[in-house]
This record gives structure tokens, sequence and C-alpha cells, in this order.
């Protein structure tokens, strides 16, 4: 077998389209590592090609290449329990911080050779994908070859761009989701597009701020897998952090929220992790302080307002 996507959600079920157009690619779901059983939604039919289909764990194991698109806060768990072996190629294709402050790569390192790992980034959204719509891509990782790998594997409407800069790529793409909902708070509360504008042009600045603090490269926040991502999230109904801010802006609990979503916001955890680290490294994040306090009960108007006077 080729290729095996562990994970089982929109997302994983999308890359293994994508991957599905050229190289034999299966998936593994998280809910059950030992025989995935959970349907697959029939956008994932390939013309001339069939269903990409699960299988177990044990099967997915003796791929040549693995995709980890796990929710990061039930990532450290995962592997875990999946025991992959450590010279397995793998590329992360999840987007946060684990609750305590750990980044996507300090987790996979711990069971992962730094050498062979690999990690996605960009504007990509699993609807756009799975309907085989263009979207560049950027591969961030210390080994240029096994990016060049991964890069290769992707079908030909999506590009893939390969850098080096691991931890910029990595926060990018999770504090995105931050500003996100922060931007869905601001759309909610129709506070205009000035206002959007300059909420998105100062999340950047923050994001890139916080970034550059662990050796990320200001480039990286302006490219594909900061500004891009964030452009995208920060901006579609498609983006399910974009709807906890529109959902927080009708004063609606968090918790329902969450419950209607039907798949995991990687932002609102994400954003207690980075006020968590933001604290301790004496970061300034004002932003992302705020929407901790909005989401922890504070009003969104006052929140907005709070912003405006700092």
């Amino acid at each position: 077998m080729g290729i095996v996507v562990f994970g089982g959600g929109a997302w994983g079920r999308a890359l293994a389209f994508a991957f599905g157009h050229r190289t034999p690619t299966k998936i593994v779901s998280r809910q059950d590592l030992s025989a995935a059983l959970l349907p697959l939604n029939k956008s994932l039919v390939l013309k001339g090609h069939g269903l990409i289909t699960q299988c177990s764990l044990k099967e997915g194991l003796e791929a040549s290449l693995g995709v980890v698109a796990i929710s990061v806060q039930h990532l450290r768990a995962w592997f875990e329990q999946a025991h992959l072996p450590p010279k397995m190629p793998v590329l992360m294709a999840c987007k946060g911080i684990e609750i305590g402050g750990k980044f996507v790569s300090q987790i996979a390192q711990e069971f992962i050779a730094p050498e062979n790992l690999c990690y996605l980034a960009g504007p990509s959204f699993a609807h756009d994908v799975s309907a085989s719509l263009p979207c560049a891509l950027a591969l961030h990782a210390s080994n240029p070859n096994l990016a060049q790998t991964y890069a290769k594997a992707f079908p030909s409407f999506m590009r893939a761009y390969v850098q080096e800069d691991i931890i910029g790529g990595e926060i990018a793409g999770a504090y995105k989701n931050v500003i996100a909902i922060a931007a869905g708070v601001c759309d909610g509360l129709e506070l205009g597009q000035s206002a959007k504008a300059s909420l998105l042009s100062r999340g950047l600045v923050e994001m890139c701020r916080f970034g550059t603090h662990f050796g990320g490269k200001a480039q990286t926040f302006l490219g594909l897998s900061g500004a891009g991502d964030l452009f995208l999230s920060a901006n579609s109904t498609l983006s399910r952090n974009y709807r906890v801010g529109l959902g927080l802006a009708k004063h609606q609990p968090l918790e329902e929220i969450l419950n209607a979503l039907g798949e995991v916001a990687e932002g609102v955890k994400t954003t207690q992790a980075i006020v968590q680290i933001a604290q301790r490294e004496q970061i300034y994040t004002p932003i992302a302080t705020e929407l901790q306090a909005l989401l922890e009960g504070k009003n969104p108007l006052a929140s907005m307002d709070a912003l405006l006077k700092r």
C-alpha cells in the first residue's frame, strides 16, 4: 500500500481523496485503531478509481508514507496507542497547539525521528479539496527530499511548495484559527468591513510576533502558511472556527456551538494554549487574550471595545 491517512474526519477523507489520484491510499479512523468501520462520504469516489477504503491499523502501518490528520488535543494519546514505526515517513496535517503549550512538532518528535517528519500548511478547505478545486500549500520539513516526495504525491490541482521553517509554518497554521474565531465575532456583530480589515491585519502582526519569538521567519507569516490560510479561514462559513465566532456573537453557549459543528474547531483550545504560552513567555497577544476571555463568557461587544481601547 502506498499512502495511509490516519484520521477519518472531513480533512482526513479529503486528503485521502487527493492522494488517491496518484497513489493507492487508505484511511485508518482514530475512533477505532483496530478496525476502521466508519462509512465514507460519497464525494470521495474517484472517477475510474473506485472508493477510498478504510483499513485496520495493522494494515496501515505497512504503508510507504503516512499522513496524520488527528485533532491536536488527541494527538499525543493517539501516538501512544498507534505505535507507528519511528522511521515511518509521516506528514503531519493537523493545525493547533496542545493545552499545556506543546507544538505539533514537539509532540510528533517524541514518537517519530525528526528527519522523517513533514508538516502541511496553507489555505485548503476539505470541501474544496474533495471537489478537486485548485489550491496551493506549503510543506515544511528539515528533510527537503522527504518534503519533495510528499509534494509529488499530491494531485495536479494541488501545488505544494517545499519550505524549511517548521515552527513558523505550524504556529501560523494554529494561530490563524484563533484569528478566524475573532473574525467570525466581528462579522456576527456586523461591525463592518473596515473593522474586519483592521482585525485581520493586526491579527497577522500578532501571530508573526508570537511565531518569531520561537524562531519562525517573518516571511512565513506573509505567505501561504500565514496570510493565505488566515484570509481563507477568517472569511468563510466553511471554516469551523469562523462559525464558532458567529455563534459567540449571537450569545450562543460555546458548548452548544461546538456540538452543532459536528467536527473539531481547533481554535478554541489553541486560544487557551496560546494565552498560556504568552503569559509564560511574556509575549504581547491582545487578540488571543481577549478572545480567551470571550470564550470564557465575556460579552462580545465588551471584548471588541476592549481591543479598540487598548
